[in-house]
């Protein structure tokens, strides 16, 4: 790896700093913990096996890290943008058209940072204004709503108190973690409220604990290789579905790198260049979907846990993802995953949901978005309701799912909607 420049002081370890073995271990499993509630989340809402997320996300990190040179100190985990399209390719055509929808994202990713290398990302701000990006985020949490509260209700098709009970206990514990907890503690509630709910269902007697019990220690991840476990078959709605949450993960992407940068007193839009970032997390995702996972991305949770620590060196990440590979093998930890039950999982996505459309709430108040304009209101107005009404856009075999044409159409409409209408102009 190449040496950093100038060193920031004020750091326990910095980027290039590598630590002892020990403390490398302790370190690197600090890390991973940080990312791993909300890593194995994602695919256990999908229904993909959690194995295998661990594995692409630490393949995914890794192959970032060399993308961009070991300069940046950022860990890749389970994207939540892509939940609710996984969710409805899962049910129509397997993982398979998960796989080509995260292929795709990966190569848009590439295909932006060659253009950006080429003639600068000032066009990526046009199309993509805060005005765009925060109702679409808002819609990423909204849009998941409803399928947090049926889980939390429903024991098949049976309404179970029991099951509500434990999903607002859960809730209420990862509130509290969230508010109370200092530290590193105050970095993972997500990891204690699913520990602390599971426990919670334990004594409700809602948890099957006998598939832990015959796992063995050590197995195979569920992975899902083209020409090895299916023969990969175009799925047109799989990339018109996926593809034009890229642009939205991207902003996310930038975002976090803005942070980075204060933290670490670099520049990364420099050095390694943004097209660089960028293209290291669309050969993350592409690597994802060839193994078997979810596409990944960065993690605001990441950046938490290198102020916290002051450990900003990429070979504490680097092993944080080497570990995350090898606890993909263990069977027992991907039984005692998949054990986790439904109002667990509602109880945490209840906040984590909430989280996600306030986030996009927030980029609107951050840049004083104006909604007495009207062009404003109709492009909120417009995102908002097509993409938590669920309108798909079907014609013949080509299909936009709702967030995929909420974000087209929002895109579209401030790309042609005129500043200021008539009426504002008298």
């Amino acid at each position: 790896m190449e040496k950093q420049e100038f060193r920031n002081t004020d750091v326990v370890l910095d980027i290039n700093d590598r630590p002892k073995a020990l403390p490398w271990l302790g370190l690197s499993l600090q890390h991973l913990f940080t990312m791993f509630g909300a890593t194995v989340l994602v695919p256990i809402l999908v229904g993909i096996n959690p194995s295998i997320a661990l594995v692409s996300s630490g393949l995914g990190t890794l192959v970032y890290l060399v993308t961009t040179k070991g300069k940046i100190p950022a860990y890749l985990g389970s994207s939540f943008a892509f939940i609710a399209a996984m969710q409805m390719l899962m049910k129509s055509d397997g993982y398979p058209a998960i796989a080509q929808g995260a292929v795709t994202t990966g190569l848009v990713y590439i295909i932006v940072s060659l253009i950006i290398k080429k003639i600068g990302a000032a066009w990526l701000d046009k199309i993509l204004p805060p005005i765009v990006v925060g109702p679409v985020i808002m819609v990423i949490g909204l849009g998941l709503a409803a399928n947090a509260a049926q889980n939390a209700m429903y024991n098949g098709d049976i309404y179970d108190f029991k099951f509500i009970l434990v999903a607002l206990v859960t809730l209420g514990l990862t509130i509290f973690f969230n508010m109370f907890l200092r530290g590193f503690l105050g970095l993972i509630p997500i990891l204690l409220g699913i520990i602390g709910g599971y426990l919670v269902a334990l004594a409700a007697g809602i948890v099957d604990v006998q598939p832990i019990i015959d796992a063995a220690w050590f197995s195979l991840p569920s992975f899902e290789i083209p020409f090895v476990q299916y023969k990969p078959t175009l799925h047109l709605n799989a990339i018109t579905t996926m593809a034009p949450i890229a642009f939205v993960t991207m902003t996310e992407h930038i975002g976090h790198l803005m942070v980075l940068n204060k933290l670490t007193k670099r520049n990364f839009f420099e050095e390694p260049g943004l097209n660089k970032t960028l293209m290291g997390d669309g050969f993350a995702q592409i690597v994802a979907g060839f193994v078997g996972g979810p596409p990944v991305t960065s993690y605001g949770e990441n950046i938490g846990v290198l102020a916290i620590t002051r450990v900003h060196s990429v070979f504490v990440i680097g092993g944080a993802a080497v570990l995350a590979v090898l606890l993909g093998f263990v069977g027992k930890l991907s039984a005692l995953i998949l054990s986790i039950p439904n109002p667990v999982i509602s109880g945490i996505s209840f906040l984590l949901f909430g989280v996600i459309a306030a986030s996009g709430m927030k980029i609107l108040i951050d840049n004083k978005i104006n909604f007495d304009r009207k062009k404003n209101l109709i492009i909120a107005s417009v995102i908002l309701v097509i993409g938590i009404g669920g309108l798909v856009f079907t014609v013949g075999t080509f299909t936009l799912s709702a967030m995929a044409l909420a974000t087209v159409l929002g895109i579209i409409l401030n790309l042609i909607l005129p500043e200021t209408s008539r009426s504002e102009e008298q």
